[in-house]
């Protein structure tokens, strides 16, 4: 597949011709259950025609995808038109294109293949996606150069100066590992592996082998506790090595280059993937330290764009890493390293007794049921000192959370931090608020604060100011956007 140039870009294209040795091997992968269940039948009916009946019109659908997939581009839209007994057509205005990534398999990137896909910011996906699947790697920049034209600008020729070099903001380094078994995602992996065994049917076979057997006789034989510790250490270790080799297969080798006012995003061993973003999109960015890895100095790095969603990978700039370095990032993305690093505004004496209040409130409800059950029935020492572990992480968690609560705003940008659990830092670009909301509770009224909402079409939609003195939170929302002082509202 050859890229389309101003003379052509309105013809049909197909996909690379290397695809008829990707396709094929894709769909088999993806058919294994039912290329199971053929096995299964020819076994228990002596004829494994089945099995190769199912082989063969696995293969020859994959071989019919690149037969009946094209696409073409249109001056005002892009176009991609699948299906063999269903026709379907997928129409992308080209002035709705937000970004556009690439990602590469490693059977792709043995053949010099990579998917591109193309995001307006709606949440498109599976057939309504718009993905080619697959162009040549070498075809990659032109197309781009073509869908986000107003960004890259890259005619051949067109103007005499030439676009200023691109700068490198941060490349992956290896000590980025440290931060990957706090993510817990190690866990996770071994917690599905374990439902797909038990939703397959397997979870009954496996309690009479003779593994499961030979694991109650060595319980017997060191003790349930004993083997209890042991199998807890082999599945922290297991989940540690599958935290960390997860995180250098996704991230591995990852750079963040920004060239004029475009943004690349690249990364991945085995899966190459890379995100380009309109810089002209950006209205801020969120710093995210979880609790264990803000302990290691550690933070994640969100984009707030519009077009983008504002969670998960599709915004992600920057693994966990040294909060230094994301903090550097986003000042140097933004051009304002007070707004990244600059001190905060308490929200006042109230926010911080909620803070307690809410948090101190189990373990004062748990000591209540102590002292009742201690009247009627007793209560072992271990339950006290349980209780009174509870009473000081909680503590410790509501003193994390009052110090962390605050804000900062200017007719620029807008400041907004909270959490401990998962700590966050939002800053947002005041021009890309389009709205505010004020919100109290029952609570809330009572204790004279209240919740400041700013609503944006970028990111998660909307940032809360949490606890924000009552009397204040209109007047924040009037130095943010200077139109909110002409409503009523503010003038209260």
């Amino acid at each position: 597949m050859t890229a389309p140039t101003p003379t052509t870009e309105r013809l049909w294209h197909r996909l690379s011709p290397r695809m008829l040795l990707v396709h094929p091997v894709h769909e088999v992968l993806r058919q294994i259950p039912l290329l199971i269940g053929a096995i299964v039948v020819g076994s228990a009916t002596g004829n494994f025609m089945w099995t190769v009946a199912a082989l063969a019109a696995t293969v020859a659908f994959g071989v019919l995808r690149w037969f009946t997939t094209t696409y073409r581009i249109e001056p005002d839209e892009v176009q991609l038109r699948t299906g063999l007994l269903q026709r379907k057509v997928i129409s992308v205005p080209r002035n709705r294109i937000r970004s556009v990534q690439t990602e590469a398999r490693l059977l792709h990137q043995l053949l010099g293949l990579t998917v591109l896909r193309v995001s307006t910011g709606q949440q498109a996906k599976g057939d309504a996606a718009f993905a080619l699947d697959a162009v040549r790697a070498e075809d990659v920049p032109r197309l781009r150069s073509i869908l986000l034209a107003d960004s890259l600008a890259v005619a051949d020729g067109a103007g005499e100066q030439q676009p200023a070099p691109g700068r490198l903001l941060a490349r992956w380094q290896p000590s980025w590992l440290r931060y990957s078994p706090l993510s817990f995602t190690g866990l996770a992996m071994i917690t599905a592996a374990v439902g797909v065994v038990y939703q397959a049917g397997l979870g009954a076979a496996l309690q009479h082998s003779r593994i499961a057997e030979s694991g109650r006789d060595t319980a017997e034989r060191f003790g349930i506790v004993a083997t209890v510790a042991v199998v807890a250490a082999v599945v922290v270790v297991v989940a540690v090595a599958l935290s960390v080799l997860r995180s250098l297969v996704t991230y591995g080798n990852l750079t963040l280059r920004r060239d004029a006012e475009v943004l690349h995003l690249e990364h991945g061993l085995l899966r190459r993937r890379e995100q380009t973003f309109d810089m002209r999109r950006l209205r801020g960015g969120t710093l995210r330290r979880p609790l264990l890895v803000r302990l290691l100095g550690g933070a994640r790095l969100d984009a707030v764009m519009t077009g983008v969603a504002g969670a998960g990978e599709a915004s992600l700039l920057l693994p966990p890493c040294p909060a230094e370095t994301a903090e550097a990032v986003l000042a140097g993305l933004i051009d304002n390293a007070d707004a990244v690093t600059g001190p905060l505004r308490g929200h006042g004496p109230a926010a911080t007794r909620r803070r307690w209040t809410r948090a101190l409130a189990l373990p004062a409800l748990a000591t209540v049921g102590l002292l009742v059950a201690a009247v009627s029935v007793g209560v072992p020492f271990w339950a006290w000192v349980a209780v009174a572990c509870l009473a000081v992480c909680c503590a410790l968690l509501a003193a994390d959370r009052a110090r962390a609560l605050g804000h900062r705003v200017d007719g620029q940008w807008l400041v907004a931090q909270a959490g401990s659990i998962e700590q966050r830092r939002d800053c947002i670009a005041a021009a890309g608020i389009i709205g505010w909301t004020v919100r109290q509770t029952f609570f809330q009224r009572r204790a004279k604060v209240a919740t400041l909402i700013a609503a944006t079409a970028a990111g998660v939609k909307h940032y809360r100011l949490i606890d924000v003195p009552a009397e204040l939170s209109w007047s924040i929302a009037a130095t943010a956007s200077p139109w909110v002082a002409d409503s009523r509202w503010a003038r209260r």
